[in-house]
């Protein structure tokens, strides 16, 4: 058995995409993955499953959501390993880490819109694109900023979801 986490996006955002942290477990574990705990309500799953296609366990995933809740759900999964390298390789020096997000990316963006985005500068604002995250710190507060996983699904046309620092340490500690 392997451990994974998979992270949704977009659920329980301003009364949208309602899932039940409960029904959800409850649904993912009668769908064949075992161990299911869930971290808060905006959608961070930790499971174990003996299939080793992230690609299959994120259909099953989202069909099981579609077909329980009536609607899509962008999910991502990832191993510990690979989160704890995507939060290990953070630009930011500790105390900006400690204030950062990670925009876990669903697709690697085209190298072309990552240049063109990558050129874009904000007051108080610093991001870095890599293949699999954008690791955006703002000065001001992610309230605030300019640049926010909307802004970035736009430019990179494609889609991800955003986890602050404590969000990260917390689902590395709950999968190990």
């Amino acid at each position: 058995m392997k451990t994974y986490i998979a992270l949704l996006r977009g659920i329980n955002v301003s009364g949208q995409k309602k899932i039940p942290m409960a029904n959800l477990r409850e649904l993912l574990a009668n769908n064949g993955l075992e161990s299911v705990q869930t971290y808060i309500q905006s959608g961070n799953i930790i499971f174990k499953s003996s299939e080793d296609d992230k690609e299959h366990l994120q259909l099953k995933i989202r069909n099981a959501i579609k077909k329980e809740f009536g609607f899509e759900v962008p999910v991502i999964v990832k191993t510990p390993t690979e989160i704890q390298k995507i939060f290990d390789d953070c630009p930011f020096n500790e105390e900006e880490k400690m204030n950062s997000y990670f925009m876990m990316l669903y697709s690697i963006p085209d190298t072309y819109l990552v240049n063109e985005t990558s050129k874009l500068e904000y007051p108080n604002e610093e991001f870095l694109i890599t293949d699999d995250c954008i690791y955006f710190y703002c000065s001001v507060g992610y309230g605030k900023a300019k640049c926010g996983n909307n802004f970035f699904e736009r430019k990179l046309k494609t889609t991800a979801t955003a986890r602050n620092y404590k969000t990260m340490v917390k689902l590395l500690s709950l999968s190990t």
